[in-house]
């Protein structure tokens, strides 16, 4: 991805938050010279990775493929807390790919209004390999079971929500409208929990045709760093 578009893609989402009502913390808004000026007192966001997360799974097809997502908090092996909590834009007809947990027991959310989008998420369990059960789905949704057939789809409207467990293999995206999206979870890993079933990077690789408008939470540069982090440039 280039960065004038993870650029865009941000300002894209701010502004669909705030249309939403939904503030995000201050972080949020820093600045790389603000990030430079940070001392200890930022620790916490460092090491959580909180903040921008901006994908396309590096399918160069971000339209189709990919997601805009903010982590406002997340626990650590060093932390007490063992939860975490995003907030995602997802646009209409973008697909987030097929992918499952080991560990993290999610709940997915529509915090949008009727005006917004309604999510679409595709559902299969997972075969003790680590493939495609073709066995019908359970899940809960606000505390009501529903079922649907392998490959089947669950619709969140405004308000609505699912649980999802370990192990159950989902895809989404939006239908009528961008969405706004929650989710409440277990701790999150992002590194080491994501299990696609096709192969696929979390992460896009970056092209550096312009500054950063806003620090991607992988992007922190460190205390000890007297340049630009790993990936960001100093002047284009």
């Amino acid at each position: 991805m280039k960065r004038s578009e993870i650029n865009l893609f941000i300002t894209n989402a701010i502004d669909f938050f705030e249309e939403h009502h939904f503030s995000l913390p201050p972080f949020a808004h820093w600045t790389l010279e603000e990030w430079r000026n940070r001392g200890h007192e930022a620790d916490e966001i460092r090491q959580r990775q909180l903040g921008w997360d901006v994908t396309d799974f590096n399918s160069g097809l971000f339209a189709s493929c990919g997601l805009t997502l903010f982590t406002l908090r997340n626990g650590g092996s060093s932390h007490h807390e063992s939860y975490a909590e995003k907030i995602m834009m997802v646009r209409e007809r973008q697909i987030t790919p097929l992918h499952r947990h080991d560990r993290k027991t999610e709940d997915i959310i529509n915090r949008g209004n009727s005006a917004s989008g309604e999510l679409v998420l595709k559902l299969y369990n997972s075969t003790e390999n680590g493939g495609l059960a073709d066995t019908p789905v359970r899940v809960i949704c606000d505390g009501i079971t529903r079922h649907t057939d392998a490959g089947g789809s669950i619709i969140l409207k405004a308000g609505e929500s699912i649980t999802v467990p370990p192990g159950l293999y989902h895809s989404f995206h939006s239908a009528n409208g961008s969405a706004l999206i929650g989710e409440v979870s277990s701790m999150n890993d992002d590194v080491t929990d994501n299990r696609f079933y096709q192969a696929l990077s979390r992460f896009p690789e970056i092209v550096e045709d312009e500054p950063p408008f806003r620090l991607l939470a992988t992007e922190y540069p460190r205390l000890s760093d007297s340049a630009d982090p790993a990936g960001v440039i100093q002047t284009i």
